[in-house]
C-alpha cells in the first residue's frame, strides 16, 4: 500500500515537472525580438597598414603616397619633394611603399556601447596590395554617419589569407587576403544617444513580420505583468509599458526576454541557390494534384574515317576517303509520378528521389510545379 502510494506520488511529480517545463518548440522573447533602442551603427575609416614584406600597395597607387607623406607630416617628419614615381621627380623612391597599404577600417557600434569599450574591426585593402598578413594599422579615427568620430583604432592584423607565389610560376591563393581583422581592435570614444532611460514605453521588434508571433508575446507578457502591459501596434512591433525607475526597468527587460513563447508557423518557402544546387524546403510547403516526368534525351554521333578504294586487279578507279557516321538517341527510363492534393515535405523528397533526379534537376521541378500553380509556396533563386 505503502509502494502504491509512493508510486502514485512520483508520477504526479513528474507529470508536474513536465508540466512546468517550458515546450521544447517554444523559444525566448530575446530570441524572437531586438530592443527598438539597442540598434547598432555603423562605423568606417580610411588608414594606413605599415610592416609588410613587400606585398603592399605600388608606386602607382597615388592616395597611399599621399597618405604616408600627410602622416608623417603630422609626426614631425618633412619629407621634400615626391614620394614616388607617381609624382614625377627625380627623387623619387625615397620611401618604399611596397611595405604599406592604403586600407578601409569597418566597425558595428553596438548599441549601449560606452567610452572604453572595445569592439572589433575589418581591415580591408583598397589598393594593390595582396597580403596583409603581419602587418599593423596605424592610429585610425572611425567615423559614424553622421560624420563624428566615435572610435579610434590601431593594432596588428589577424590575416587568415594565404597568397604564395614561385616567381613566375604558378601562385596559390587561399582565403582572402587582403581582408583581415583586429579582434578587440577599437576603443569607444563616444556615446550615442539612446532613448532606453528616456521614453515612457519601451518598443520590441519582432525579427521576422509574423502576426502570429507577435499575438503571442503580446499574450505571453499581459498574462505575467497584467492588461495592457504590452500592445502589438503592427506585425513586427511590441510597445511595453515599462517602470520608469531605470533599476526597475532593466529587471523589468530581463524578465520579459526570458519568457518563452511559441511562435508562429513560417511561411511555406523554397529556397534554390542556384549558383551551388543548394535546395531548402520548410516544412510547410505543399504541392496540389500534379504529373511530374522528368528526363533527358541524350543523342550521340559518331564519326568514323575510312578509305574506299578499287578492288584487287580492277581496272582504273580512284581512291576516296568515306566518312561514316552513326547517331544514337537514348532516353532514360524514368517513371513519371504523381502528386496527391496536399502532399508534403517527405513525399516531395521521396518522389524526385525515386527518379534519380540531381540537385539541378530538382531545382527545375520546383519551378515547374510554381509555374504550374501546383506548389502552394514562394520559391526564392538566390
Amino acid at each position: 500500500m505503502k509502494f502504491n502510494t509512493f508510486r502514485r506520488g512520483l508520477c504526479l511529480a513528474l507529470v508536474g515537472a513536465l508540466l512546468a517545463t517550458p515546450a521544447a518548440w517554444a523559444d525566448r522573447v530575446k530570441d524572437l525580438t531586438t530592443v527598438a533602442s539597442q540598434r547598432s551603427n555603423q562605423l568606417i575609416g580610411f588608414g594606413l597598414v605599415v610592416g609588410l614584406q613587400g606585398t603592399g600597395d605600388d608606386a602607382s597607387v597615388p592616395f597611399t603616397t599621399q597618405s604616408m607623406k600627410s602622416m608623417l607630416s603630422r609626426l614631425g617628419v618633412n619629407i621634400d619633394g615626391p614620394l614616388s614615381d607617381f609624382e614625377q621627380g627625380g627623387t623619387a623612391g625615397r620611401l618604399d611603399i611596397r611595405n604599406a597599404a592604403a586600407v578601409m577600417i569597418t566597425a558595428e557600434l553596438p548599441g549601449f556601447a560606452k567610452p572604453g569599450q572595445k569592439i572589433d574591426v575589418t581591415v580591408s585593402a583598397i589598393g594593390k596590395a595582396s597580403n596583409l598578413r603581419g602587418g599593423t594599422l596605424l592610429l585610425t579615427s572611425l567615423r559614424g554617419v553622421d560624420g563624428e568620430i566615435y572610435a579610434i583604432s590601431q593594432g596588428s592584423l589577424a590575416a587568415t589569407g594565404i597568397d604564395a607565389a614561385a616567381g613566375t610560376g604558378p601562385k596559390v591563393v587561399i582565403g582572402v587576403p587582403t581582408a583581415a581583422r583586429i579582434p578587440q581592435g577599437a576603443t569607444v570614444e563616444r556615446v550615442v544617444e539612446n532613448p532606453f532611460d528616456k521614453a515612457d514605453r519601451v518598443v520590441l521588434n519582432v525579427r521576422d513580420s509574423d502576426f502570429t508571433t507577435t499575438t503571442a508575446i503580446v499574450n505571453v507578457i499581459n498574462s505575467r505583468f497584467g492588461a495592457d502591459v504590452a500592445r502589438a501596434m503592427d506585425g513586427v512591433t511590441v510597445s511595453l509599458q515599462a517602470p520608469l525607475d531605470l533599476t526597475q526597468r532593466v529587471a523589468f527587460m530581463s524578465m520579459v526576454e526570458n519568457m518563452d513563447v511559441m511562435p508562429g508557423e513560417p511561411p511555406a518557402r523554397v529556397v534554390v541557390n542556384a549558383r551551388t544546387g543548394t535546395v531548402v524546403i520548410s516544412r510547410n510547403v505543399r504541392v496540389t494534384a500534379a504529373a511530374v516526368a522528368h528526363g533527358t534525351i541524350s543523342v550521340a554521333v559518331s564519326v568514323t574515317n575510312e578509305v574506299a578504294q578499287p578492288g584487287p586487279f580492277s581496272f582504273g578507279g580512284t581512291t576516296a576517303p568515306v566518312q561514316n557516321a552513326e547517331v544514337s538517341v537514348s532516353e532514360p527510363n524514368k517513371p513519371m509520378f504523381l502528386f496527391n492534393p496536399g502532399v508534403d515535405l517527405r513525399q516531395i523528397v521521396d518522389a524526385v528521389n525515386q527518379v534519380g533526379a540531381t540537385p539541378s534537376a530538382l531545382i527545375a521541378i520546383l519551378e515547374a510545379l510554381k509555374s504550374a500553380g501546383s506548389l502552394r509556396a514562394d520559391l526564392l533563386v538566390i
